[in-house]
């Protein structure tokens, strides 16, 4: 994977404001790891006023600087594992010590999404998700974040944060995910939701949420992954069977067994309704759009670094898997994390 020559463009930023010193990290010393919810109100763009329930964890220090983490639409509040909660996440490339994402140098902060339980069926503005944001950061007495390390939808939503919390963040990286939904993605997600729709009109939700999910493994995905992963079409028993089938099938099946259909379309749904007015944001940004990425064309991250007013920069990444580069192409990705957060450290001092 290739990292394509910076396109930085430097305007002026006001400093962030002074934070407690960072930790000296002692090795392998134990992080220190909460979980807990809080319940809410929020006005839901779409939806009115809602009481709604936040499920998070924070891993590292309350003394360290706060960076809030999120993932695309499957993505939950565990970002990896640690001593008090040893499951794997669903980030363990990028977020542990001497990784890119370190609970020793950060205080590291994820939710569930709104809506991620199913229980929430309404429609859901990734507006919505911002302001959700923010509140679990006044339960936590958070004042500022250093970062928003955003990746697919968790993108579109720390553009959200910097438009409509400016002054609560100091560099948004928006990896994969831009200021609007793209027609083409859009028409993607519909014929998804449509497979859920049809399972459901057949008894056979699960089965719709399976077809759903392997339409969106080919849209995460590219071409020429697949011409390397697979072989040819074969014929048993009178059917041609493509090579990919069965790979898709355990993609669908997995995914359709721990998800809530509601969940699946609800959030498929809030992706599309993605409307930010770069202007607006005036904090620090980094964009990081992968050439591959049949959902979020470059066209778009180039439009979007050229409409934002404060400080940005423009990554372009190479990579074979496409929309999910953030999850496979681990050295590129955390190399762009690192000079990210190292860019807040600089400005910070």
């Amino acid at each position: 994977m290739s990292l394509a020559p910076s396109r930085p463009r430097s305007r002026p930023r006001a400093p962030l404001p002074a934070r407690a010193s960072v930790l000296s990290a002692v090795p392998d010393a134990p992080v220190p790891v909460v979980r807990g919810e809080v319940r809410v109100r929020l006005a839901m763009r779409h939806a009115g006023a809602r009481e709604v329930t936040l499920r998070y964890e924070v891993q590292g220090d309350a003394a360290l600087p706060a960076v809030f983490v999120a993932g695309g639409i499957s993505a939950d509040r565990h970002l990896a594992a640690s001593d008090a909660f040893p499951e794997p996440g669903w980030w363990e490339a990028q977020v542990g010590p001497r990784r890119a994402l370190d609970p020793r140098e950060h205080r590291l902060l994820a939710f569930d999404w709104l809506g991620a339980d199913g229980g929430l069926d309404a429609p859901i503005d990734p507006a919505d998700q911002a302001d959700a944001v923010a509140a679990l950061l006044d339960h936590l007495c958070i004042a500022r974040l250093k970062a928003f390390v955003g990746c697919s939808y968790g993108a579109m939503v720390a553009l959200q944060f910097a438009a409509l919390h400016g002054a609560r963040v100091g560099h948004a990286i928006a990896v994969s995910g831009t200021h609007r939904a793209h027609p083409y993605a859009s028409a993607w997600r519909a014929l998804q939701r449509q497979a859920v729709a049809l399972g459901a009109l057949q008894g056979d939700l699960q089965h719709g949420l399976s077809l759903a999910r392997q339409l969106a493994i080919l849209s995460y995905r590219t071409p020429e992954e697949f011409e390397g992963r697979f072989g040819e079409a074969t014929v048993a028993a009178g059917r041609v069977r493509v090579d990919a089938e069965d790979y898709l099938a355990h993609c669908g099946a997995r995914y359709a067994v721990r998800t809530p259909a509601a969940a699946f379309v609800r959030l498929s749904e809030s992706i599309d309704l993605q409307r930010v007015q770069p202007e607006r944001i005036t904090a620090a940004v980094t964009v990081v759009a992968v050439a591959e990425d049949r959902l979020v064309p470059i066209a778009d991250a180039c439009a979007l670094a050229e409409r934002l007013r404060g400080e940005t920069r423009l990554r372009v990444l190479r990579s074979k898997y496409g929309h999910d580069a953030f999850l496979k192409e681990t050295e590129a990705v955390a190399a762009v994390l690192r000079e990210a957060l190292a860019d807040c450290a600089e400005v910070a001092a």
